[in-house]
């Protein structure tokens, strides 16, 4: 089944339609990312999909394509502390909620990647890998993954030590090689590094 045509059952059924997926739950630093899209019944964007599965130029070439196309969009954060406070899961929700309250216009209905409603004011439903089935959420999928690459560019010219434009803040070796060298940074996730912390700790008493 092609994209657009899982989202056409939902706009005959529902109206206004709404795509949202996140880009960040599993890196040691860095906000999470949501976005959230309204696309029109009849638009097709040629080349969207997942993601994971396109190429950083072809998600930077499509980021304006979506961003031009959309009835309305929007990209929304939780911060490294909201995500410390409440869990990733939570700050990952919070996100979700952000984005769709910051919509120009009013979905009828939000199509969730994955298996976790966000506490909207509007009709939600989860779709399992989302991304690779709904024209709308691969949109939003695109817009929350190429925003966080750009943010995570912006903390590796603030941070240079940690290298984040090479990792983009996930666990790699490298970052870890970085971690041992320069220590944990403000705007890494203290609650995703506790078991390493707890590591380090215990060599340093040895």
């Amino acid at each position: 089944m092609e994209l657009h045509d899982f989202d056409t059952a939902f706009f005959e059924k529902y109206g206004v339609v709404c795509g949202v997926d996140e880009a960040g739950r599993g890196p040691l630093a860095g906000d999470v990312y949501a976005a959230a899209v309204i696309l029109d019944k009849d638009t097709v964007i040629e080349g969207v999909n997942d993601s994971k599965k396109l190429s950083e130029k072809k998600r930077e070439q499509l980021f304006d394509v979506i961003c031009e196309k959309a009835v309305s969009w929007c990209v929304a954060t939780a911060s490294v502390d909201e995500i410390d406070s409440l869990n990733i899961l939570q700050a990952t929700m919070l996100a979700m909620k952000r984005a769709v309250s910051g919509l120009k216009v009013t979905p009828d209905i939000a199509l969730i990647d994955g298996n976790k409603l966000p506490d909207l004011d509007i009709s939600a439903q989860c779709v399992i890998q989302g991304d690779a089935k709904s024209q709308s959420i691969a949109a939003a999928s695109i817009l929350a993954k190429v925003s966080r690459d750009r943010y995570m560019k912006k903390l590796a010219e603030k941070y240079p030590q940690y290298m984040f434009e090479k990792h983009k803040g996930y666990g790699t070796k490298l970052h870890y090689e970085m971690l041992d060298k320069h220590g944990v940074s403000e705007v890494h996730r203290k609650s995703f590094l506790k078991k390493y912390l707890k590591e380090k700790a215990e060599e340093e008493q040895k």
